[in-house]
């Protein structure tokens, strides 16, 4: 079943469940979804694609959120936890730290970076690797703490 399918069967329990937050949300990954269909001139995105979209959806959440904190908005800091958890459940397992910083290590160790200054070279080898598992805010945490 692919994720549009998914989304559209989601759509249809909320409606059911009158879970008014859920099906918001379901819809605005569903246009995201569409979204990109149309801008690729296809019918069918692939799962790449999916895992692509929905981790720009997932960031742009946890973006707002950080804002949300700091402006102490704590109703829409509420909700959009609330948004992070559905989208959460569509994306692929995320990745513990301690994975992440496993595969940090195995990259640097393969493109053999020595100093920050190769910090492009080993997020550009490692970000393919964890697509969809892992926000690069974390990666980026731990490409620095080991080139430095």
């Amino acid at each position: 079943m692919s994720l549009l399918d998914q989304l559209n069967e989601d759509m249809k329990q909320a409606m059911r469940a009158k879970e008014k937050d859920k099906l918001s949300v379901i819809r605005m990954l569903k246009a995201a979804l569409q979204n990109e269909a149309i801008r690729l001139g296809t019918d069918d995105i692939s799962p790449d694609d999916e895992v692509t979209i929905l981790s720009r959806e997932m960031k742009q959440r946890r973006d707002s959120l950080n804002e949300f904190e700091k402006a102490d908005r704590s109703d829409l800091v509420e909700k959009l936890q609330e948004e992070i958890v559905i989208v959460e459940s569509y994306l692929p397992k995320q990745l513990s730290e301690e994975e992440i910083a496993e595969i940090v290590k195995v990259t640097i160790e393969e493109v053999g970076a020595t100093s920050p200054a190769d910090f492009g070279k080993v997020m550009t080898a490692v970000m393919p690797k964890v697509k969809g598992k892992a926000d690069g805010n974390a990666v980026n945490k731990f490409v620095k703490q080991y080139l430095s």
